[in-house]
């Protein structure tokens, strides 16, 4: 897991592990990497033998965000790994410090535009999907919040939740608990539609912000090279895994929807999520 414990893809990582183990007959054991934006984690993947022992969370900060905004960060996301699986989708949220002076969208904008610069943002990591998917909200609003990076969600929520950070844009399934403690205060979702769990948070579609309203995902790979058979092994463990109802509970009640597609078609979405980014850093230069 490329990222701190206590995060969206250590959760969904843990929620699959060990129900995997047992379908494989070999224990899985999750270890977190975390730093760079999640860029280090994927290293140690990229660089792991071929033999399918050693295998990596897949995100959008770690196969489409980061590289697309950092050329020397040493792999093609494309070229390098081998695409498994598609785990779950996850929704992504702005969420506030419950002291911070709104509680909705139409007075976080009429605070944010008239105190540019007073507050400031965590994210999971330089490059990651919460600090570009920011970058991109701030410039489509012309507001002005400033970043604080952290070596992943877990982090960066604690210091949200600490009142040190105003607001975070997060993976639903780490801020949702903090949401449904009251310790954050939702204000708008990336997501098809609103969510069941939180009916009155506006998606950022019906806010005017749609190039915003993108989902995660969280999927597995490994590295280049990976044997056919140890490829269709793995994958035939996670989807008898994601047909388990304790399993499917456990990641639908983050909020996360559950996709389990083929390798092909995860291979087909990174490129896809890839190439929107590097317009995102193009157009923004970033």
């Amino acid at each position: 897991v490329p990222f701190a414990p206590g995060g969206s893809t250590d959760i969904i990582a843990r929620a699959v592990g060990d129900a995997l183990g047992r379908q494989l007959g070999q224990p899985v054991i999750v270890e977190n990497k975390a730093g760079g934006g999640g860029s280090i984690g994927a290293l140690e993947v990229m660089r792991a033998p071929k033999d399918g022992y050693t295998i990596g969370m897949a995100t959008v900060s770690t196969t489409a965000a980061n590289p697309a905004i950092n050329p020397k960060i040493g792999y093609d996301p494309i070229t390098d790994f081998t695409a498994i699986s598609n785990i779950a989708a996850t929704p992504n949220i702005i969420a506030v410090n419950p002291s911070f002076p709104a509680k909705d969208f139409k007075t976080f904008m009429e605070v944010l535009k008239a105190n540019p610069g007073k507050y400031s943002y965590s994210s999971s990591g330089t490059g990651g999907i919460g600090h570009l998917q920011t970058e991109l909200f701030k410039s489509l609003t012309g507001v002005f919040i400033v970043h604080i990076p952290y070596r992943g969600a877990g982090p960066a929520l604690a210091d949200t939740v600490g009142g040190q950070v105003s607001m975070i844009f997060d993976n639903l399934p780490s801020s949702l608990p903090f949401i449904k403690d009251g310790k954050l205060v939702p204000i708008v979702i990336a997501a098809p539609k609103r969510l069941a769990q939180l009916p009155n948070v506006p998606t950022f579609s019906e806010v005017g912000l749609a190039p915003v309203n993108r989902m995660a995902y969280y999927g597995l790979l490994g590295p280049a090279g990976m044997s056919k058979e140890a490829v269709d092994k793995i994958h035939a463990g996670v989807l008898k895994v994601l047909q388990d109802p304790v399993v499917r509970k456990r990641i639908e009640d983050t909020g996360s929807m559950i996709i389990a597609n083929s390798p092909e078609q995860f291979a087909a979405e990174i490129k896809a999520e890839y190439d929107i980014y590097r317009d995102i850093v193009a157009k923004l230069g970033l």
